[in-house]
Parts: structure tokens; sequence; C-alpha cells
């Protein structure tokens, strides 16, 4: 058995899959399919039943290619509140189920939610543009 904590998490085991090599500097151990290996791990995470850990948290945001700092963007919050999940593994229902969401849909392609919430991202900044004029009423200028 290899204790896979390069994942970053502490619970994953390895029963075959990679392959042990002696080197110069000593013993090393190569993963086959490490992608393969890692959309295991993410389904397994996304699918479990009780709340994420903050490892786990980081695992799925890793494997979407997010920093803390572009999840925090998509989520209206700063990176340091990120940062607290994964240290504290304090992470509010609604953001685990949406990064659960957002890892399953990257994976599968069954739902369309990076559009979406790109969309939404989009029409939050254009709020910002909104130009309004008063003519006896308040209305949207024409562009």
């Amino acid at each position: 058995m290899y204790h896979y904590v390069e994942s970053g998490l502490p619970n994953v085991w390895l029963s075959n899959g990679f392959v042990v090599k002696e080197t110069a500097y000593g013993e090393s151990v190569a993963i086959t399919d490490v992608k393969g290996l890692h959309d295991v791990i993410g389904k397994a995470i996304a699918g479990k039943p009780s709340v994420l850990t903050g490892a786990e948290f980081r695992f799925l945001r890793k494997e979407l290619g997010l920093s803390q700092e572009s999840l925090a963007e998509i989520v209206g919050l700063t990176s340091q509140a990120v940062a607290i999940w994964e240290k504290t593994d304090k992470i509010p229902m609604v953001n685990d189920r949406y990064l659960r969401g957002l890892y399953l849909e990257a994976k599968t392609g069954e739902a369309d939610l990076m559009s979406a919430i790109n969309t939404i991202n989009k029409l939050d900044h254009e709020l910002y543009k909104l130009n309004l004029e008063f003519e006896g009423e308040w209305h949207k200028a024409c562009a």
C-alpha cells in the first residue's frame, strides 16, 4: 500500500497503480495515470454525503485550476475567506455545494454551470455601468 500524500489528502491509499523505483537519491514512486487517479478521487469527494474538509475543498479547487483568488472572485468574497475555509474545515454549506457542482460540471459536462457563472459575473459588472436619466421620472438612458 502506498500513502498518496502528494494529493494533499490524509486518507488516500493506493493498493496498486504505482511503481517503486530505486534512484541515486533513494526510493522514488511513479504513479500510473495521475489524471485518472485524480478524477476518481475528485468524483468520490464531490459525491460524498458529509461536508467537505478543508483539504478536500482545496483538492477540488486545485483540480479545477482555480487559485484562492479566482474562486473568491467567482463567489464574491476575499481570497482570505477561501484560505480560512481550507485551514479551519469550516466551509459554508452553500460554498461546499457550489464547488462540488462546479467540479462535477467540469468533469461530466452535464450542466453548463461555468457558462452560467461567467454570464452572472458579466451581468454583475454591467450593473455598475447602468446609466440613468431623470426626465420627469427615472429611466434607463439610451445607449
